[in-house]
């Protein structure tokens, strides 16, 4: 019997190994796994590669990994905010690497690797300091009817951390608004995806073409529970 619902989220973090490169879903504040985050805090690998679209905020969730001094390299499109105070001091004292990713090009990379595209010409860049290499060499570019494009690889992932709405044991997701972001394809992207989501349903309750993420591309589910915000609510994102 398929059953891909882990007991805790430590028991679903196990296994991620040093030197991994880690998708991390989330678009601002909006669906990161924070629970996830926080279990590989705990878990402890080392020499990671982030890939997410921002550098983390403030102190917590990604900001936080970043803080312990594991992650080698972030791989994304806006590293600096009002609140990206932890990224700032480390590229600054050059404790972290900064491979920086226009926002189309990074879900097209990601896309691209669950696609099982080789590569594929962006004009996103073109004429850049992000149409070069990190060693500063060009990249590969090509003139495609009128238009000048710059050739891009695909970003795989070791494991990917997402955050879903609700799930089931086979591991079929839903998202709720703009929480759903990268995940459905940071899932299939990496060779493992665990996803918490806020409720875990029967088998069949989820209408088939209402589902994003099919449970092929997930590996694992942790139910968590919502936040209560001061306000008496839940916080839902």
């Amino acid at each position: 019997m398929i059953n891909k619902i882990s007991a805790s989220v430590a028991e679903a973090m196990s296994g991620i190994q040093d030197g991994a490169t880690v998708l991390v879903g989330g678009f601002g504040t909006a669906g990161i796994p924070n629970e996830l985050i926080d279990g590989l805090i705990e878990q402890g690998a080392r020499d990671l590669t982030v890939v997410n679209n921002n550098a983390g905020n403030a102190d917590t969730g990604l900001a936080a990994l970043l803080k312990t001094g594991r992650v080698r390299k972030i791989i994304c499109s806006f590293p600096r905010q009002a609140d990206s105070w932890v990224f700032d001091e480390l590229y600054r004292a050059g404790k972290i690497e900064l491979e920086l990713v226009p926002q189309g090009n990074l879900a097209e990379r990601l896309r691209a690797a669950g696609a099982g595209v080789g590569a594929f010409f962006t004009p996103t860049g073109f004429g850049t300091e992000l149409a070069k290499h990190a060693d500063g060499t060009p990249k590969e570019t090509r003139h495609i009817n009128g238009k000048d494009y710059v050739l891009e690889y695909p970003i795989h992932g070791d494991v990917a951390l997402i955050k879903a709405e609700a799930g089931d044991r086979w591991g079929n997701l839903v998202y709720r608004m703009a929480a759903r972001n990268f995940g459905p394809v940071m899932a299939t992207a990496a060779k493992r995806t665990i996803a918490t989501v806020h409720e875990i349903v029967e088998l069949g309750q989820m209408d088939p073409e209402n589902i994003v993420t099919p449970g092929i591309f997930v590996s694992q589910i942790v139910k968590i529970e919502r936040v209560a915000t001061q306000a008496g609510g839940f916080k839902q994102a």
